[in-house]
């Protein structure tokens, strides 16, 4: 039966957001023809292109353009409403990209998504937002990387949200939710809360872990992240809905003259100074590839300005392409802007950057495009006859990936509320739609699995010491892909190193627990010791590209979810989880370790975190970006997301991104990341200041309501 105290709100408080004042963004910036040229382009308006655009388009004497290959959502419920989470994925804003088969494992190949969207993976994540550990960022300082410590993130990480604690003090100490003020920021665009709603098994999950020796911790976003914790999501406590970065980052500013964002359009090539196209690039293919399924059939768009008077000519394909190898220890190429598309047949156009092109197309598709561009391995550049611009081995390497096993144990005590009810009882289902849609509280303002764990290996296995030594004692090259570049090895050998001491700590968190308060308790590789790689299968820029992510290649990987999986049976048998009665279907009770190989065989999927690509190291080990995120060899190009993590830190990846790209569009005393060589791109600000942020959109405020019972 479905409980619940509802009080009387006006019908104002029931309209859907998009009714209430929330500016769209159908307006001049879509449609108006494109300038001549701008002072930046960015290439993807996910996370990273909307936080690099809005910032630099603060000083209005610059223009800046975002360019993004998907469209704008729609304000739909699927994407909005926290219960539909994951519903998404696969539609119409999703790349819908898939791995290469992964014969390490069953032989398959497994989805890939990825946003295909204004606002990129923030409109299609699970929601979840931490950090990971200081000992995530303190490794990235310390491969070459001053600057970007825990130190040198936690500024970043506060400026982009708005922290807003748990709405009750009585959920606060059930939960253990619990937050330090001094690491979370009350100003910034990203809003971030809990639901309004609490799965009571969690309070189960987190007693078991305490009695088998992991922590709760006291706040998941201060640096100190083993343990258990119930972790806040981008949600709005206005209105629990969705926090995204197109609502963020660009929605309150969309009249803001120099803010350009036009949506789908594919960006092609850079353009490089001196570099001539590449007709296989360049050239348009009618019925070409897509990239991907998530092109809904689109075709030429002359609403943006690139009809009749449009703003670029087509390009001239009689100039032959240059070969300009170069090493990028020794060269400073120029970057003047990019080509882009609105599909495979389309006629190329360009568009011109005078200061500096800001590649934030997400780990797969920037490294994607700089192979394209010529920036990237010579031989494989060379297979595709692409000509080499900047022979950078690392571009495609290094890519790095959370790994999940999901796991089958059904909570049979129907005495404890279930999400799966919202599936399986239609007037139960429709009672919580109800609450959500008038009064924004119950069950489906808890659609984020958010009660986890993110355990070290030691205080759950007494086999990690020997894990650990077999780690230390493997070639580096052992289980690395074949034929890569001295560099790349080197930095692998350093990533490993740092990997061993610091997995050995009971601090550092070696595999997440994804509970989803119905019995899965899905397990999670933190700290990777594979790689894999990112690489195109041809010059057609709308091919897809070759990820084969090689999960589980290095044994130790492996090792871990062996460990984790045989943890969840210590877990199920403690006195905290009996009354949940779950039934230990997948894997099985009796499980031995060939079966439990078998299970992670099959079931091993990503969880959406690929990073590393362009990664942020010295050139000797393989580095693709300088701590300035500044490509090497190259004077204006960069590049802003996942694909610059050195290592993947133990966390969701959101804010993490959110908090790269303040980073490097902000400055402080000592330096400017994004620093010109025309002095009058110097910010007029010259030190780490938390400014104020223009108004917000209206947004429909709830009256406080009293604490809910539970279903």
């Amino acid at each position: 039966m479905y409980h619940s105290r509802l009080a009387l709100v006006s019908f104002a408080a029931c309209l859907p957001l998009s009714t209430l004042g929330v500016v769209h963004i159908h307006g001049r910036d879509l449609n108006a023809p494109l300038l001549d040229s701008y002072d930046y382009i960015v290439v993807g308006c996910g996370i990273s292109g909307l936080v690099v655009t809005n910032r630099l388009s603060e000083d209005p004497s610059v223009n800046v353009l975002c360019i993004e290959a998907g469209d704008a959502d729609q304000y739909e419920p699927i994407i909005q409403d926290p219960v539909y989470v994951g519903a998404d994925i696969g539609g119409i804003y999703d790349w819908d990209l898939s791995t290469t088969p992964q014969t390490q494992l069953d032989g398959a190949a497994r989805p890939m998504p990825q946003g295909r969207v204004l606002g990129g993976g923030s409109i299609l994540n699970a929601m979840c937002w931490n950090r990971g550990g200081q000992d995530d960022y303190n490794a990235w300082a310390a491969l070459g990387n001053p600057g970007w410590d825990w130190e040198g993130m936690l500024p970043y990480f506060i400026k982009s949200e708005t922290y807003t604690p748990v709405y009750s003090s009585d959920i606060a100490r059930e939960y253990s939710i619990n937050y330090n003020p001094s690491v979370h920021g009350f100003s910034g665009p990203v809003q971030v809360s809990y639901p309004r709603y609490f799965y009571p098994q969690s309070t189960n999950l987190f007693a078991a872990l305490n009695y088998l020796g992991i922590p709760t911790q006291f706040d998941p976003n201060d640096g100190s992240s083993a343990g258990a914790a119930f972790i806040p999501t981008d949600l709005d406590p206005r209105n629990q809905t969705r926090s995204d970065a197109r609502r963020t980052y660009y929605d309150p500013y969309v009249l803001r003259p120099n803010f350009h964002v036009i949506t789908g359009q594919h960006v092609t090539r850079i353009l490089i100074e001196g570099v001539g196209s590449n007709f296989a690039v360049s050239n348009p293919t009618p019925g070409g590839n897509e990239n991907g399924n998530g092109m809904n059939g689109m075709t030429s768009n002359n609403g943006f300005g690139f009809g009749p008077g449009g703003s670029t000519p087509a390009l001239d394909d009689s100039t032959p392409p240059l070969l300009r190898r170069q090493s990028p220890s020794t060269s400073n190429l120029r970057i003047t802007g990019v080509e882009f598309a609105a599909s495979a047949s389309d006629t190329r156009r360009t568009i011109n950057a005078t200061r500096e092109v800001i590649v934030a197309a997400g780990s797969l598709h920037s490294a994607q495009l700089l192979q394209l561009s010529g920036i990237g391995p010579s031989s494989l550049l060379s297979t595709h006859g692409i000509p080499v611009a900047l022979d950078l081995p690392g571009v495609g390497n290094n890519l790095q990936d959370h790994c999940l096993v999901g796991t089958f144990y059904p909570y049979n005590n129907g005495s404890y509320p279930s999400p799966t009810e919202l599936t399986t009882n239609a007037s139960y289902n429709s009672m919580a739609e109800f609450e959500y849609s008038s009064f924004k509280t119950g069950p489906w303002t808890a659609g984020s699995p958010n009660a986890l764990a993110f355990n070290p290996l030691p205080l759950i296995s007494n086999n990690s010491a020997s894990i650990l030594t077999g780690a230390d004692n493997q070639d580096p090259t052992e289980y690395l892909p074949g034929d890569l570049d001295t560099t790349i090895i080197a930095g692998y050998t350093l990533q490993k190193q740092s990997l061993v001491r610091r997995l050995a700590e009971t601090t550092v968190a070696s595999y997440e627990i994804i509970n989803n308060n119905a019995g899965s308790l899905t397990v999670a590789v933190m700290h990777p010791f594979s790689r894999g790689q990112c690489y195109i299968r041809s010059p057609d820029p709308f091919e897809p590209p070759s990820i084969d992510p090689r999960w589980l290649t290095n044994p130790v990987d492996r090792q871990v979810l062996i460990e984790a999986l045989l943890f969840n049976r210590q877990i199920l048998a403690t006195q905290a989880m009996l009354p949940l009665q779950a039934a230990q279907f997948v894997p099985a009770v009796d499980a031995d370790e060939d079966a439990l190989n078998a299970i992670i065989n099959t079931g091993i999927r990503t969880e959406f975190h690929p990073s590393g690509t362009c990664a942020m190291l010295p050139l000797e080990q393989g580095g693709v970006v300088d701590p300035h995120l500044r490509v090497y060899g190259a004077q204006n190009l960069r590049v802003v997301d996942a694909g610059i993590f050195p290592m993947i830190p133990a966390a969701h990846l959101q804010a993490v991104v959110y908090a790269v790209a303040e980073k490097v569009s902000w400055h402080n005393e000592q330096h400017e990341l994004m620093q010109a060589d025309d002095a009058k791109r110097l910010r007029t600000s010259s030190k780490l200041t938390m400014l104020g942020y223009l108004p917000r959109p209206p947004v429909h405020h709830l009256p406080q309501l009293p604490v809910f019972s539970r279903i």
